[in-house]
C-alpha cells in the first residue's frame, strides 16, 4: 500500500454517529467510503446518509468484502469488542467507535487481536487528533500558565426525562454517562498531566468516583477525582440527566487555560476554535481556524497509519496503551460506584468475546497425575487476580479453548469471588463436569484447624456449582496441630465423595508431609499425595507471603524423585525474575530484590537468557520450560491476567529440554 492509496471503508452499524463518520470519510484526503452493513438492509431511507456507498446484507458480508480496507465500527457499545474482533480476524483494519470495549480487559483483548493480525485497531476519540488538541498540549509544555496543579472537565447533557427503550438509559446495552460521554474528560485529563510530565499521557495512581444510578441500572450523572503521580488532580464529571458547563479548565501555578467544548474543536463542518488564557487578571483568546471538517482528522490519521503499515494511531492520537489505560480509570469510576452492566455477568454473558460458543481445544498437552483418573493439562490456571466474571472469562474461555482443563481455586482468593466466578463460568459454558480438573484449597491461616476443613468446602462446592473437586490441598499447616487430625479430616472428605482425587498440603516442610503419610498408612486412612509448594529455577530466598514453604532446592528435588508427589507449583516463573524487570542492578522492586536477588539464581538467569537466544525465545519461556522438564511430576501454576500473557505462556509448552539442559541451567 502506497501513501498514495486511498483506504475503503466499510461501515459497521449504520446510525447517527456513522453518518458524522460518513461526512468524515467524504472530506478527507485519504479515506473512500465504499460499503455499509445493515442487518436491514432494505430499511428505507437506509442509504441516505452514505452517499455512493453500496449497503450489504449483514455484517458478516462486509468482513468478507474483498473491496473493504478497514472498517469503522459504530454498534451500540456492547457490540464494539465483537465485531472489532471478528473484522480484525477477517484482516481488516479497524477504527471503533468509543468506547472500544466496555472495560479495560476487552481492550487488551482486541489490541491482542490487532497486533497477532499485523492490522491498524484505534479508538475513535476524534477531538484527539484535531489541530486544537496540539495547540493545548504546546500550551502546556511552554509552561505558559506555570506548574500545572488541578485539571477540571465535564461532558454532560439532559435527555429531558427516563426513556427505557433507550440505549444510553439501558443497561443491557451498557448505557449511562461514564461509557458514553465520561471518556472524554478522562482522556483529556491524562493528556494533559502526561503533557506536563513530558509523556504522551499519564495513568492517575489513583481513582476516587460517585455517581447516582438511575431506576433503569445506569449512571445518570457521576463525578470522579483522579490523583497523577506528579501530584495534579483531575476532577471529571458525566451526565445523561443534567447539563454541564462542558469546559475544560487547565489550572497551573501562574493562571490557567480554559477550552468550551474541547472535543468539538473547531466544529464539525470546521470554523473557529477557541483557547482562553487567563493570566494576572487578563484573558488571551487564541483562535484555532480550520476549515477542514472534525471527523475527517480522525478518517485521515488512521488513513496515515495504515498506509504507512502502523498498528495504531500516531500522538496525540490515542495508541493502545493509553485507549487500555483509560478504559481502566472508567472500569475503576464505575466501580466506585456499583455500576456492572447485566451483559457483563454470566447470564447474559454465555459466548466468548468474538461472540462464539466456547468449545474444547487441543494445543495444550496433556499429562497423567498420581491419583487422577483423568488427564490433565500441562499447566493449572490460576485467576485469583481478576476484578469479576467479564474480565476473568476472557482468560477462562481462551484456556479452555487451547485445551486447558486443570483449574486452580481456593477458599479465600478474593473473599471467595475467584470460586464464584469459576462456578459461572463452567456452568454458563456448559462445560462438562467429568472434563475438569478442579483444585480446591482451604484451611488458611489463621483458620488453619481441621474443623474448618469440611466447613469450608461446604461453601466452596456451593460457589463453584459442583459437588466435588479433584484435588484438595490445606493451604498452610498448623504444626500446633498434630498432622493426623489434618489427615483424619482430609480422609472424611475422601469417604463422603467431596474430594474424588487426590489431596494434600500447600506450603508443607517434607518433614510434616512425611509424618501425615506415615500416620495414614498405620491408621488406615486415605494418605496425602499431592504437594502444591514453590518450584522455580530461582530459588525463593525468603517467603513471598508469610507461611509460604518452597520445593525448588537440592533436598528438595532429591525427595520428590523419590516420592513422586505431584508438586502443583505456583510462582513457576520466578513471579518477575526472568523478566526485564529483574538484573543486578535494578533494585527498586521491594519483593524481587528480597525473595529471588542471589549470586545462584542471577547465574541461573544467565543462563536462561542465553539459552533463550540460542531458541529464538525468551527467558520467562525457558524457566517454564525448566519447570516441566523435571524427571517428577511438578504442574506449574500459571497466572496470567490478559489474554496475551495466556498465550505466551503457553508458547513455552513447545520447549523440550533435555536433562543435560536442565543440569545446565541449574549450574
Amino acid at each position: 500500500m502506497t501513501t498514495e492509496t486511498s483506504i475503503r471503508w466499510g461501515i459497521i452499524g449504520p446510525g447517527r454517529i456513522a453518518q458524522t463518520f460518513a461526512d468524515g470519510v467524504a472530506h478527507s484526503r485519504s479515506g473512500k467510503l465504499v460499503a455499509i452493513a445493515s442487518r436491514n438492509p432494505g430499511k428505507p431511507g437506509l442509504g441516505d446518509g452514505f452517499p455512493g456507498a453500496r449497503i450489504v446484507d449483514g455484517y458478516e458480508a462486509l468482513l468478507a468484502d474483498k473491496e473493504v480496507d478497514a472498517i469503522y465500527i459504530a454498534t451500540p457499545h456492547t457490540g464494539h469488542a465483537e465485531w472489532a474482533i471478528k473484522a480484525i480476524r477477517a484482516g481488516k483494519h479497524v477504527l471503533v467507535e468509543k468506547p472500544i470495549a466496555l472495560s479495560a480487559f476487552d481492550a487488551e483483548a482486541i489490541y491482542y487481536e490487532a497486533k497477532k493480525a499485523g492490522v491498524f485497531a484505534g479508538e475513535a476519540f476524534m477531538y484527539r487528533v484535531h489541530p486544537q488538541t496540539a495547540k493545548l498540549i504546546e500550551l502546556v509544555k511552554s509552561g505558559v500558565i506555570g506548574d500545572l496543579r488541578i485539571i477540571r472537565s465535564s461532558f454532560g447533557f439532559n435527555m429531558g426525562k427516563v426513556s427505557p427503550e433507550h440505549r444510553l438509559f439501558a443497561n443491557d446495552m451498557a448505557g449511562g454517562g461514564i461509557l458514553d460521554v465520561g471518556g472524554y474528560p478522562v482522556s483529556m485529563a491524562r493528556l494533559i498531566a502526561g503533557a506536563a510530565s513530558g509523556k504522551p499521557f499519564l495513568d492517575p495512581d489513583k481513582v476516587s468516583g460517585v455517581g447516582h444510578l438511575g431506576q433503569t441500572g445506569v449512571d445518570e450523572w457521576a463525578s470522579a477525582v483522579l490523583k497523577f503521580p506528579n501530584d495534579i488532580i483531575a476532577e471529571v464529571s458525566c451526565a445523561i440527566m443534567a447539563n454541564q458547563d462542558n469546559t475544560l479548565r487547565i489550572i497551573g501555578s501562574e493562571g490557567r487555560i480554559e477550552v468550551a467544548d474541547f472535543w468539538f474543536a473547531s466544529g464539525h463542518k470546521g470554523g473557529i476554535g477557541k483557547i482562553n488564557v487567563i493570566k494576572g487578571g487578563e484573558t488571551q483568546t487564541i483562535e484555532v481556524k480550520e476549515e477542514r471538517w472534525l471527523y475527517s482528522f480522525e478518517v485521515d490519521a488512521a488513513g496515515d497509519a495504515i498506509r504507512a503499515g502502523q498498528k495504531e494511531f500516531a500522538y496525540p492520537g490515542i495508541g493502545w496503551a493509553d485507549s487500555i489505560g483509560n478504559l481502566r480509570v472508567l472500569d475503576q469510576w464505575r466501580a466506585s460506584i456499583g455500576l456492572e452492566y447485566v451483559v457483563e455477568k454470566a447470564t447474559h454473558r454465555t459466548k466468548n468475546i468474538a461472540g462464539a460458543t466456547v468449545t474444547k481445544g487441543s494445543s495444550i498437552p496433556k499429562r497423567g497425575i498420581p491419583g487422577i483418573s483423568k488427564p490433565a493439562s500441562l499447566v493449572t490456571l490460576g485467576f485469583e487476580f481478576f476484578p469479576n466474571f467479564a474480565a476473568a472469562s476472557l482468560t477462562l474461555d481462551a484456556f479452555y479453548e487451547a485445551g486447558g482443563n486443570a483449574f486452580d481455586t481456593a477458599y479465600v482468593y478474593g473473599g471467595g469471588k475467584t470460586e464464584s466466578i469459576f462456578g459461572d463460568w463452567h456452568t454458563s459454558r456448559n462445560v462438562p463436569r467429568e472434563e475438569i480438573v478442579l483444585i480446591g484449597k482451604g484451611a488458611h491461616s489463621p483458620l488453619c484447624y481441621p474443623d474448618m476443613i469440611a466447613k469450608q468446602l461446604d461453601q466452596s462446592l456451593n460457589r463453584l456449582k459442583t459437588d466435588y473437586v479433584d484435588i484438595y490441598f490445606m493451604h498452610r499447616d498448623n504444626t500446633d496441630v498434630p498432622v493426623g487430625e489434618f489427615v483424619d479430616a482430609m480422609d472424611a472428605e475422601v469417604k463422603a465423595g467431596r474430594i474424588r482425587g487426590i489431596f494434600g498440603g500447600s506450603n508443607w516442610t517434607r518433614a510434616r508431609f512425611d509424618e501425615a503419610i506415615a500416620y495414614a498408612e498405620k491408621n488406615g486412612k486415605t494418605a496425602p499425595a499431592a504437594l502444591s509448594n514453590n518450584f522455580s529455577l530461582a530459588e525463593m530466598l525468603d517467603p513471598i507471603w508469610a507461611g509460604c514453604v518452597a520445593a525448588s532446592d537440592d533436598e528438595w528435588k532429591v525427595w520428590l524423585n523419590a516420592k513422586q508427589i505431584p508438586n502443583f507449583a505456583w510462582s513457576s516463573q520466578g513471579r518477575g525474575f526472568f523478566t526485564d524487570r529483574a538484573g543486578r542492578g535494578k533494585r527498586d522492586d521491594e519483593e524481587l530484590v528480597r525473595v529471588w536477588y542471589s549470586d545462584r539464581n542471577f547465574g541461573r538467569r544467565d543462563r536462561a537468557i542465553e539459552l533463550a537466544q540460542k531458541l529464538g525465545r525468551s527467558p520467562i519461556h525457558i524457566a517454564l520450560a525448566y519447570v516441566v522438564a523435571q524427571p517428577f511430576p511438578v504442574i506449574p501454576l500459571i497466572g496470567p491476567r490478559t489474554v496475551a500473557e495466556l498465550e505466551d505462556s503457553l508458547s513455552a509448552l513447545d520447549i523440550k529440554l533435555t536433562p543435560e539442559q536442565v543440569k545446565w541451567l541449574e549450574g
